[in-house]
């Protein structure tokens, strides 16, 4: 397991560690529900330094990326981003990737243990390109401030920062001792949500400073669980949980935000072109609600029927704080994905009702 670079520093404050895809993560600080709480109304700062982020570098990058992923690239200015994924000829999900368009470069920011993975893909194709491939994680971590304060604890490291008002836009600010910083506006969950990328030798004073200026408007340290927690509350598929290499990228709900049907070919189009043209997917994600007294919540996987027949299986499953309901995020055939809908969940021996509510859940 690849461990966090703060990890001395979380564990003074009383952190508890977990993995996620072979790299170590703050699971939380000792109270989940006040840290979801701290999302949900206040400010939480997440050490998200485990994620993978790469940097593409060179003449052709903006042209090169284009070509690789869905969304469009190649019209980014500096100090814009945008939400893509990077898919087979297949039209089969191999990552979704936050996309950063820096004055030199395009940083790429994505769940962990796909650095690899996706490194390898862009190399493949990588011909006559002028691109180079660099990860940057070693260099720059991540902290994120979610929560509906999270611009006023940012304010608050008197860093100066131009807080970014459109979604994945971002400012930079350079400072004599930190080195350069930027900040993305990024929501994670329901609520504001602010990344700072910040050099690694700076890393400690910063999330120190952050995590401070965090409880000066109501928020505290949070991990993983509360994380957790919010996105499946916001209906926000993860990769590797809710959507994977079987899925094609409009079964995932994430069409909108990832797709753009004007810009020019790259790999996979084809395949989501025609879906878009001639028909609908197979499948699709949507959102349940669970019976209350539930014993355990169901795990990713188990099925969903209507009537004798299978329809559809869970990906993620909560006891939302929010709600006061279990919900769960799942794939449901299109026979039988329509809101309001009941379906039977089975877990082990036993059969429960589910029914089909639209995403984001709201109640």
């Amino acid at each position: 397991m690849t461990e966090l670079s703060l990890r001395e520093f979380h564990r003074s404050l009383n952190a508890d560690f977990a993995e996620v895809n072979g790299i170590e993560v703050v699971n939380h600080y000792g109270d989940v529900l006040a840290e979801h709480a701290a999302l949900r109304a206040g400010a939480g700062v997440i050490d998200l330094s485990f994620r993978g982020r790469l940097c593409l570098t060179g003449a052709d990058r903006q042209r090169f990326l284009n070509g690789q992923v869905t969304n469009n690239v190649k019209d980014l200015k500096t100090g814009q981003g945008c939400y893509a994924a990077l898919v087979t000829a297949k039209g089969k999900l191999q990552s979704d990737l936050n996309i950063y368009c820096l004055s030199d470069e395009l940083l790429l920011d994505f769940e962990p243990g796909l650095s690899g993975g996706i490194a390898e893909r862009f190399e493949k194709f990588i011909i006559a390109d002028d691109v180079q491939i660099v990860d940057v994680a070693p260099h720059y971590g991540l902290l994120s401030v979610q929560g509906p304060r999270a611009a006023e604890a940012v304010d608050k490291l008197g860093l100066g920062f131009a807080l970014p008002e459109k979604p994945l836009h971002f400012s930079k600010v350079s400072e004599a001792t930190l080195g350069d910083l930027y900040c993305m506006n990024h929501s994670r969950g329901s609520a504001t949500g602010l990344d700072l990328f910040v050099p690694t030798d700076a890393l400690a004073a910063v999330a120190d400073k952050l995590i401070a200026a965090a409880k000066e408007v109501g928020g505290r340290a949070c991990g993983w669980q509360a994380l957790e927690l919010v996105r499946i509350e916001a209906g926000i598929p993860r990769f590797g949980v809710d959507m994977d290499e079987t899925n094609l990228a409009p079964e995932a709900g994430i069409e909108t935000r990832a797709i753009s049907y004007s810009k020019g070919c790259y790999i996979g189009q084809e395949v989501i072109a025609r879906i878009r043209t001639y028909g609908q997917v197979a499948k699709s994600l949507r959102g349940l609600v669970l019976p209350a007294d539930l014993a355990e919540l169901p795990k990713r996987g188990e099925k969903l029927l209507h009537g004798d027949r299978e329809v559809g299986f869970i990906t993620s499953a909560v006891a939302s704080p929010s709600f006061q309901k279990n919900i769960a995020l799942a794939y449901v055939r299109r026979e039988h994905h329509e809101p309001g809908t009941v379906l039977q969940l089975q877990i082990g021996d036993r059969v429960l009702e589910a029914t089909i509510v639209p995403l984001p859940f709201r109640f």
